[in-house]
């Protein structure tokens, strides 16, 4: 049975903790983003500050040289996911 993931603009989204991975991992690259902080709203955990990596998906690499570029920034989800995107976009071209 395939799994149905949550997308973003098109691309799916897979979490595992706090590092969600953004692109089709059958793609030469995808993106990841790593939450570093967060702080609390309501009962309610968000973003503060993130790392975001795109990340080259050829196998044969180990993880160093998999990182191609790399950012940390004081953000929400939604714009390192934005950055995250216009990386990933680029990177496939």
């Amino acid at each position: 049975m395939l799994e149905k993931f949550k997308t973003y603009k098109g691309y799916p989204l897979v979490r595992c903790g706090n590092i969600i991975y953004y692109g089709y991992m059958s793609d030469p690259y995808v993106t990841m983003v790593q939450i570093l902080k967060t702080k609390k709203v309501d009962d309610e955990d968000y973003a503060e500050k993130v790392r975001v990596v795109l990340m080259n998906t050829d196998p044969s690499l180990n993880p160093l040289q998999a990182c191609e570029k790399n950012a940390e920034r004081e953000c929400g989800l939604y714009e390192a996911l934005d950055i995250a995107g216009v990386w990933l976009e680029k990177a496939l071209k």
